[in-house]
């Protein structure tokens, strides 16, 4: 019987002072959730994602595998996940696997263990899961930080029936072909007011997902937003001009575009109400989110018609990306179960299991495996394809994140700042964040 990339595990005492515990991957990529130990213990998981999907995965997955049987899932606050991990680690009471995004990675990283390349080499992981994934290996190329989980990939909602009564046969492809329909699809009054806009951008506080919409522009443009230069991680939102304008001042000035009322683009502003909420109600026609929230949308108004496509793209653009969210298993350190962690996640991380979560959650596998068949539901297929490209960046925690971005767009939009000046004073602070 073939095992599942992770179901390889190298057994045996893992002492909570040296935290370093041998995993051993496998090479394959099998179909079955059922190999493995006759148990993995008492498991106490961690984690951001909504309690009822990973805890309906975990029973789905528990009746093939019996070794999951007392594998359980606490939900956490993205927000406070990293001061919950490190009370936690200094009372002796921490969880036994944290399962958590990217974007909570750089307050993580000193609290968790990495996976030594030696036991992950980097050819076995580059093969195994999406691009996205490499946002967990270790600046040093040593090792993981995780093992990549689910991806929840930004994608555009488009209103079925606003489109066709403005004549709109299909939802826009391209950043151009977006801006293009204002004219026709936005409503305003004589004065300038916004009855129904075409879509949610160029404000910050009421654009549901202005982090990952502005993530997802920088990195379409080839703007690395953090990297790391002499080992150190440094903001870098201006990106590199080969002629004319920094492509990092051409998203400012795209994206607020669509808040200034003397631009044809004009279809958005800061007085009105929360971007998802005026989709919800059916007052406007696009809505940029991540495809997780497809099943909020039909749960909260089964009566709003709606298609779920990828992310619009440059018009000169020769490769697709898209911001994306990567769910990955870290094993904490101070564990009271070690092993047990590190066997569940090797059989989290199996593609089989990957499939059944993806399925409870309405995320995306990050296992190139299950990526390769298309699934039959519209929404899922988008997943799927946009997860193939979808990328990610090391940031502070949201909240810090958001501060920055959010002052960024409101002393552009203000007059306050000209782009390049707001650029360059968010680099400033967003270095200093990183560096802390």
């Amino acid at each position: 019987m073939k095992i599942s990339l992770f179901q390889g595990v190298l057994f045996g005492i893992f002492a909570l002072a040296a935290a370093v515990g041998v995993f051993v991957f496998a090479t394959h990529t099998g179909q079955s959730t059922n190999s493995g130990p006759a148990t993995v213990g008492t498991v106490i998981v961690w984690g951001t994602l909504p309690k009822a999907s990973i805890q309906n995965a975990l029973t789905v997955i528990t009746q093939s595998n019996q070794a999951m049987k007392d594998v359980s899932y606490v939900q956490k606050s993205p927000d406070t996940l990293p001061s919950d991990l490190a009370s936690a680690i200094a009372t002796g009471d921490a969880p036994d696997l944290i399962l958590a995004s990217q974007e909570q990675l750089v307050s993580l990283a000193k609290l968790i263990t990495p996976i030594p390349s030696s036991t992950l080499p980097p050819a076995t992981f580059g093969s195994t899961f999406v691009e996205a994934g490499r946002i967990l290996a270790l600046p040093d190329g040593t090792g993981y930080y995780g093992v990549p989980f689910l991806v929840d990939p930004l994608v555009l909602f488009s209103n079925r029936a606003i489109l066709s009564s403005s004549g709109v046969a299909k939802p826009p492809a391209t950043w151009e072909a977006l801006t293009g329909l204002v004219p026709n699809v936005a409503t305003l009054t004589p004065n300038r007011q916004v009855t129904r806009g075409l879509i949610a951008l160029g404000t910050y506080g009421n654009v549901h997902n202005a982090r990952g919409i502005l993530s997802s522009l920088f990195l379409q443009t080839s703007v690395p937003i953090a990297s790391y230069r002499g080992g150190v991680l440094t903001a870098d939102l201006s990106g590199s001009a080969t002629s004319g304008q920094a492509p990092g001042q051409a998203v400012l000035n795209f994206y607020t575009q669509f808040a200034d009322p003397s631009k044809v683009s004009y279809t958005w502003n800061a007085s009105l109400r929360d971007s998802q909420q005026a989709f919800l109600a059916g007052d406007l026609a696009l809505y940029l989110g991540y495809v997780s929230e497809a099943r909020y949308f039909t749960g909260a108004n089964p009566n709003l018609s709606f298609i779920v496509s990828p992310l619009p793209q440059p018009a000169t653009a020769t490769l697709k990306s898209t911001y994306g969210l990567v769910y990955a298993f870290m094993l904490p350190r101070g564990a009271k179960n070690a092993s047990g962690g590190y066997q569940a996640a090797a059989i989290l991380s199996g593609s089989a299991a990957q499939t059944i979560a993806a399925g409870t959650s309405g995320l995306a596998p990050a296992a190139l495996t299950p990526l390769s068949t298309v699934p039959t539901d519209s929404t899922a297929a988008v997943a799927y394809g946009s997860a193939l490209y979808a990328k990610g960046w090391l940031s502070p925690q949201p909240a810090d994140t958001d501060a920055v971005f959010g002052s960024m767009i409101t002393s552009v939009i203000s007059g306050r700042l000209a782009p390049d000046s707001a650029l360059t004073s968010s680099e400033n602070a967003l270095t200093a964040l990183l560096q802390k």
